[in-house]
């Protein structure tokens, strides 16, 4: 159990069977009648927002997470096989269960895979990733850093807005929590 009190940002709750993150939090102390805490909750597990008021010193039931790390070995059919880096056991996760980012994960990638009483909560990539150009109009002399974009195809089928002067089997660096260019790699 945690405290209406204790309530920080990140901190998971469970909250009518389902876990919630505390994204905001307002502790209020009016001048008439008893303080509350004022909180806007993100669920786990579909993404919406919720806001709601607690009393100050309210208990409720605080979620345990569990994080492992795994690692991508093969991908059967649409699922993609996962293989935990301590146990060695292997599970299987559905692209609905990875979310959007999956377009990003790639054979040997690592990532964190957070649970909740063995249902899978949601799967950490890296902020960053490697992947080479397998797409993409060519350049053309005289193509420059700032004069524009075009759209270009990698390795695992993302399709991402790079500079002209990017080609085919350059490596390029994404940033996967908003699908940015953030450079070429060598």
């Amino acid at each position: 159990m945690i405290s209406s009190n204790d309530f920080r940002p990140g901190v998971t709750i469970e909250l009518d069977g389902q876990v919630w993150r505390v994204v905001e939090f307002l502790h209020v102390k009016p001048g008439k009648g008893a303080a509350f805490v004022r909180t806007k909750l993100k669920s786990a597990q579909t993404g919406s927002v919720l806001e709601r008021t607690f009393r100050a010193g309210e208990t409720v039931p605080q979620a345990v997470l569990e994080k492992s790390t795994m690692q991508h070995t093969y991908k059967e059919g649409d699922n993609f096989i996962f293989m935990d880096m301590s146990t060695y056991e292997e599970a299987t996760l559905t692209p609905s269960q990875i979310g959007s980012r999956v377009k990003y994960i790639k054979e040997g990638m690592e990532v964190s895979v957070v649970r909740w009483k063995e249902q899978v909560i949601e799967v950490e990539l890296p902020n960053t990733v490697v992947l080479a150009v397998t797409e993409t109009e060519p350049g053309v002399k005289g193509d420059t850093a700032t004069g524009g974009s075009k759209p270009a195809l990698v390795e695992t089928g993302a399709q991402i807005m790079v500079p002209l002067f990017v080609g085919i089997g350059d490596r390029i660096k994404i940033d996967t929590r908003d699908d940015a260019y953030l450079g070429r790699e060598n």
